[in-house]
């Protein structure tokens, strides 16, 4: 069993569904289900019950996700432990000016992941380069960093991209727009709004991404407090994280249109470096067990609101 065959079979498991399964791994489907198909015709056992609505694991599948698991910890732990012993090194982390990639909980959400980082790995040094909006690969193809933690979507020729959460956007407006007032926006409700607008050069995919999939005219930016005082100052409009802070004088109004924005550790398909990966493994780990909080938070909820709850 090879061991990116087991990470495609994690990967269903966890996500109970191939189409996600395939997004969270940036593949198409099909190899996926071939993978844990001829996954299947080795270990000589169904591992999952497929159906329209998703899949479901089967007793050996419930076997095989443990010791898979096993398996992929030990080879990452083992990866981890030669570039140990190879010497403390360096990594250079890229991140988006303004937020460091993370959005609401940026400063927060990095901390937990240096933290994380330095109980694996002492002795590596982490350099940290802040990118501005017009590069969301923050140096990666320019080979200026060795990691990128950034938002998609972007060009990801040459690169490995994971995705570690995706956050809804909404609208940033000044708190006298009249549109402020509204509960909820369309993308045809700002058809006729000035937009603030990325460089020149600025990867296409990012730049219609945030743009609402159109060409807008507006004023150039390059970080994200450029973004505000454009706002602020000329009444120009624009997307954001929804849960992005407040700044005085400026609202988020949700945008309902508009799919999530991915936050995504990016690197370099040739940059076989452990820590790197090692670094990745913790940011996916540290945003795992943030997502588990807020559904087991979800779930006591839906408890507490359930008949008579109240």
């Amino acid at each position: 069993m090879e061991l990116r065959t087991l990470r495609y079979f994690v990967a269903v498991a966890e996500e109970l569904h191939f189409g996600r399964a395939a997004l969270r791994l940036h593949i198409s489907q099909p190899p996926l289900s071939r993978a844990v198909r001829q996954l299947e015709a080795e270990v000589g056992a169904v591992l999952l019950d497929r159906s329209p609505a998703g899949v479901t694991l089967t007793a050996a599948g419930a076997v095989l996700l443990e010791e898979a698991r096993a398996l992929l910890e030990r080879a990452a732990l083992a990866r981890e432990r030669v570039a140990a012993a190879a010497g403390p090194g360096a990594i250079t982390v890229g991140v988006l000016g303004g937020d460091g990639g993370e959005g609401g909980d940026g400063g927060a959400g990095l901390s937990r992941l240096a933290a994380a980082f330095r109980r694996r790995h002492p002795g590596v040094e982490v350099r940290v380069r802040e990118a501005d909006l017009g590069d969301p690969t923050c140096g990666l193809h320019a080979g200026r960093v060795d990691v990128a933690l950034t938002r998609g979507p972007f060009q990801e020729t040459g690169l490995s991209v994971r995705t570690l959460r995706t956050d809804a956007v909404g609208v940033l407006l000044r708190a006298d727009d009249p549109l402020a007032r509204r509960a909820r926006l369309h993308l045809a409700d700002l058809a006729q709004r000035r937009w603030f607008r990325f460089p020149p050069g600025t990867d296409p995919l990012w730049q219609s991404y945030w743009g609402g999939g159109v060409p807008r005219e507006g004023p150039v930016v390059r970080a994200v407090v450029e973004c505000r005082q454009a706002v602020l100052w000329n009444g120009t409009v624009g997307m954001t994280l929804l849960d992005h802070p407040s700044s005085p004088g400026l609202v988020v109004i949700p945008l309902t249109d508009m799919p999530p924005s991915p936050l995504v550790a990016a690197w370099s398909k040739n940059n076989a470096d452990a820590v790197v990966r090692s670094f990745v493994r913790a940011a996916t780990g540290l945003h795992r067990e943030r997502g588990q909080g807020r559904e087991r938070v979800r779930e006591r909820g839906a408890v507490d609101a359930g008949p008579g709850g109240g």
